[in-house]
């Protein structure tokens, strides 16, 4: 082949793969190039949200169905058959990646496309309730080559959108990170349960007592003559802000089955308003792990070793050196 030929031969390739990358652009233009803001669920009609249940793809046994239901102003996870009180700022944060405006991505309008996307029936599912109307049905595909977006597109629709790959561990992540295992609640009603509110605190340990009392801003405790005030707040704080780390299985329900609840490890709080909160606690096991319960709930909470002990101390950590 001579030289023009070769020429005349690489000018006409470079003008047929032109045509056909123009062409691509023409026929596919609703691929990966259309930017538009987007939200995939109005703030107002999030408000109005009763119950969301979530379907994970895979169903492994980090990767859980369970619903999320509101009742009698508060969140409640249901996993299992058994309800369990929810953590209100995760659902909060979860809605907010739905309803705050954003760059989503068009990367499909072809149904033919959706298998690819991971986007078929198989597909994890978000469907959000609002009384029994549903106000946002999303599916949740595969990531991207980068792991950056992940590909979603609403059930009975055909526009495919990728965006915050953040809301798949919302889906994906075990079910326990949607409960609320804090042994006291942050309030109740008006009624904040922090420590300016805490007025006296009682600590039995193996039946041995310690009494911390408020005297205006500091705290008298029998056997100490100077407390350390920063010593025993930060312990008060501790206790107030105590979380499990699960809840104990249903056949834990029955405290003798737990293995010890008795007036002997409690801790007994009482606040400004005349509440009182009594947690019960087992005796740790061989790894330090305690079971507690809590008055005025059934719920047993299973605390891990480092954070069941921080709820003794003693009396001479509360000397001011």
């Amino acid at each position: 082949m001579t030289y023009k030929n070769k020429l005349i031969f690489l000018v006409s390739l470079i003008a047929v793969l032109a045509l056909l990358f123009s062409g691509s652009i023409i026929f596919n233009s609703d691929i990966g190039n259309k930017q538009t803001s987007f939200v995939w669920l109005d703030a107002k009609n999030a408000e109005k949200a009763t119950r969301i249940v979530i379907k994970a793809e895979g169903n492994t046994q980090d990767m859980q169905d369970f619903e999320l239901s509101y009742n009698n102003n508060q969140w409640f996870v249901l996993y299992n058959d058994t309800v369990y009180p929810a953590r209100k700022v995760r659902i909060d944060d979860f809605l907010s990646i739905l309803t705050t405006r954003s760059a989503w991505n068009v990367r499909s309008t072809d149904a033919s496309n959706h298998e690819r996307f991971g986007l078929d029936q198989s597909a994890s599912k978000i469907t959000i309730y609002a009384e029994n109307t549903v106000i946002l049905d999303l599916l949740l595909g595969n990531d991207d080559i980068f792991k950056n977006e992940t590909y979603f597109r609403k059930a009975g629709q055909n526009e495919v959108r990728s965006g915050d790959s953040g809301i798949k561990t919302y889906v994906t992540g075990p079910v326990t990170n949607w409960y609320n295992l804090r042994l006291i609640p942050e309030n109740e009603g008006a009624l904040k349960f922090d420590l300016n509110n805490v007025q006296r605190l009682s600590v039995y340990n193996d039946g041995e007592l310690q009494i911390f009392n408020r005297r205006n801003r500091t705290w008298a405790i029998e056997g100490v003559n100077n407390p350390n005030v920063s010593a025993v707040e930060s312990y008060i704080r501790a206790i107030l802000n105590t979380e499990g780390d699960n809840f104990a299985q249903p056949e834990f329900g029955d405290s003798e089955s737990v293995g010890g609840f008795d007036d002997n490890n409690r801790i007994v709080i009482e606040f400004g308003n005349g509440r009182i909160i009594t947690i019960r606690l087992t005796e740790p096991d061989d790894t330090g792990r305690r079971y507690a319960q809590v008055s005025g709930r059934s719920y047993v909470y299973s605390i891990p070793s480092w954070s069941a002990g921080r709820l003794y101390k003693n009396i001479s950590d509360f000397e001011s050196q």
